[in-house]
């Protein structure tokens, strides 16, 4: 009954024991790369569905170099079926992209058969990772934030944000763009330094949030004075500059958000202001 399941029409069959050792070390290989690969990002962070594909990958290829052998319609037909899969997301960072392809060269040792190599290819590897790590092997100083920017995928971001980063950064480079919302949004990823990230003036610029609230009330009442004096003819203006005014005092909510978080980041306090 086995022997039928990995045995083709094509004459072609697959040796069980060596498929089993393959596959299995080809999993096993992908766990160990998907830990070390939380441990050497655990401070920056990772995303679970790349870790949960670190781990899929190597068994995946070791399966289709064992489907394939040495059969060239089989390879002609794998490579025109993955060419169907689309991506709109870009790829991710030059790290995520080499860990992927060292992954995938663990996946094909494998089923290829070359489990011993394999599995000291990815030892040699893992242990250069985990010593880059270890001893920060071109780590750059403390000081850069990651900044995150949500803007509608018609807008050109190139260089909208110029003007801003110039005023308050000392350094800016873009990262990383991928598409949300089912493609209708652009999230890009800024690494920046500020000019001047000095929590006395974190503190002093969010204690003006006292005041754009004092302010917002003022013109909600002063909005609802005209509205009544005469509704017929104030009421769709009044009730739009009563919107203006929420949206602004909003928006400074979220800049006193930010400036605790700056305090945070820099005394390691997280204080409430307002």
């Amino acid at each position: 009954m086995f022997e039928s399941i990995f045995t083709s029409t094509a004459d072609n069959s697959i040796n069980i024991s060596q498929a089993a050792i393959s596959l299995g070390a080809s999993i096993v290989m992908g766990v160990i790369i998907a830990i070390v690969y939380m441990y050497i990002c655990k401070k920056e962070g990772y995303q679970k569905n790349f870790i949960i594909g670190l781990l899929m990958l190597p068994a995946v290829v070791s399966v289709v170099i064992l489907l394939v052998g040495s059969n060239v319609a089989r390879a002609f037909s794998m490579a025109g079926a993955f060419a169907l899969v689309r991506f709109r997301s870009a790829p991710g960072s030059a790290k995520d992209i080499s860990i992927v392809f060292f992954t995938m060269a663990a996946g094909l040792a494998c089923g290829l058969g070359y489990v011993t190599f394999a599995a000291a290819f990815t030892a040699v590897m893992l242990l250069l990772l985990i010593l880059i790590s270890a001893f920060g092997f071109a780590d750059r100083n403390e000081g850069r934030k990651q900044l995150k920017i949500v803007i509608p995928e018609s807008l050109n971001y190139n260089s909208v944000f110029d003007e801003l980063f110039d005023k308050y950064t000392s350094e800016n480079r873009l990262n990383k763009v991928k598409t949300t919302n089912m493609g209708t949004m652009y999230e890009l990823t800024y690494e920046i330094r500020l000019k001047n990230d000095d929590a006395e003036l974190a503190f002093n610029i969010a204690q003006k949030d006292n005041e754009i609230d004092e302010l917002y009330e003022k013109v909600r009442k002063d909005c609802l004075q005209v509205m009544h004096s005469n509704p017929t003819e104030n009421i769709n203006q009044g009730v739009r500059l009563v919107f203006i005014g929420r949206y602004l005092e909003r928006i400074g909510d979220h800049i006193t958000n930010i400036c605790e978080k700056i305090i945070y980041a820099k005394n390691g306090e997280m204080i409430e202001i307002g």
